[in-house]
């Protein structure tokens, strides 16, 4: 399937596209919400500044894929592959990221209010300037992570992995690190946890 017969099938109402494969595509500024993508594979893919609003993603291929300033507001990418992908200025408010790779991935300046990245790998991901309010990383990998000047209020790290993460600069006012492992983490004042 090539994207004008994707759009064409959308504008006339199908929402059901499981498992396509879409690689490469260019689906700049689409106007995709409540799309069904679950599986599909958009790896290197341009959906920068669509509106994928609660759009199924879950399990889908986004390795590589650009989506600077995109719309995924409630949406699903549980056990989706995001490495690398270009999510930056992103609305994941409410997102469903639990289980997702997103090793390598900017995420800088998005926002992730609300959203569960329970369980996700998040090694080497940028998440600085973020807003992150009462996100839930609950057992999620953030090896190596750049969460520096992120909006970390209320959000849940128990049991997590921040081992050499950068927290330069966050706000964690009220935020759970129960059970978190803080090994060489740089916390928010510059001091590194021993």
């Amino acid at each position: 399937m090539d994207t004008d017969e994707l759009l064409n099938r959308y504008r006339e109402g199908e929402r059901d596209f499981p498992g396509v494969d879409l690689r490469h595509c260019y689906l700049y500024r689409a106007e995709l919400p409540e799309i069904n993508l679950a599986g599909a594979n958009l790896s290197d893919a341009n959906l920068g500044r669509a509106n994928l609003n609660g759009a199924n993603l879950s399990g889908a291929n986004l390795t590589d894929a650009k989506l600077p300033a995109t719309l995924l507001k409630k949406a699903n990418l549980s056990d989706a592959l995001l490495i690398r992908a270009n999510l930056m200025l992103a609305q994941l408010g409410q997102a469903d990221l639990n289980g997702v790779d997103l090793q390598r991935a900017s995420l800088w300046k998005a926002s992730l209010n609300k959203a569960d990245l329970m369980n996700a790998n998040l090694s080497n991901t940028d998440f600085s300037g973020a807003d992150l309010v009462s996100t839930s990383f609950v057992g999620a990998n953030l090896q190596e992570a750049d969460l520096s000047s992120a909006n970390l209020i209320a959000a849940d790290f128990g049991g997590a992995n921040l081992t050499d993460a950068n927290l330069i600069g966050a706000n964690l006012w009220n935020s759970n690190l129960y059970g978190a492992n803080l090994h060489n983490t740089i916390l928010p004042d510059g001091h590194q946890y021993s």
